[in-house]
């Protein structure tokens, strides 16, 4: 599985990115300011799923299989700007693939270090590569789902290659809906 997620990792930073990206411009201006947000998601071949506070969730259905993931970002971040780092869980059925973790650095880390995220006073080991750090089994990303579903908080520390330690907190509330939006997408049972 570990060699599975690292060829899964670029499809789901380049989908984490576009949407992050449109998600973080909600409000800015756009070529057709007409056209509202959604119609403008799902003309990138994403459909906005919803959301609540931090969270959102989408789906692609993407040629090879509809993928069907939520974005959050965090809270509180130090050193306050680090790029745009943000949290994804993805679910790829055609892929067999559930509850992919990733957190988005925003800042490329440190190579041969890990990070470790803090839900609740559980701790969980991620390994990292270029700008994101992940899980390194399946079992792991869905204790780490599992905790942050029960959660309050998340906080992941990781080494920059360049600069003192990046730590990123994100509030779970809103984590819950957001994830069963993608549940039901992508026929995720819990």
């Amino acid at each position: 599985m570990f060699t599975a997620m690292i060829l899964f990792s670029p499809c789901v930073l380049l989908a984490l990115s576009a949407c992050f990206l449109l998600a973080a411009n909600a409000g800015a201006a756009t070529k057709n300011p007409s056209q509202p947000r959604n119609a403008q998601i799902a003309a990138s071949g994403v459909t906005s799923l919803g959301g609540s506070d931090d969270w959102n969730a989408y789906l692609d259905n993407a040629p090879g299989g509809k993928i069907c993931y939520l974005i959050g970002k965090p809270k509180k971040s130090n050193p306050a700007k680090h790029g745009m780092p943000a949290l994804s869980v993805t679910h790829r059925p055609a892929d067999k693939v559930e509850n992919v973790v990733n957190f988005a650095m925003g800042t490329p880390l440190r190579a041969g270090t890990a990070a470790e995220v803090d839900i609740d006073g559980k701790t969980f080991s991620l390994f990292t590569e270029k700008e994101g750090a992940w899980t390194r089994d399946t079992p792991t990303d869905k204790a780490v789902v599992a905790a942050m579903l029960k959660g309050r908080d998340a906080t992941i520390k990781a080494l920059p290659s360049h600069g003192v330690p990046i730590t990123d907190i994100y509030a779970l509330k809103g984590f819950s809906a957001a994830m069963k939006l993608i549940d039901a997408a992508c026929d995720v049972r819990r």
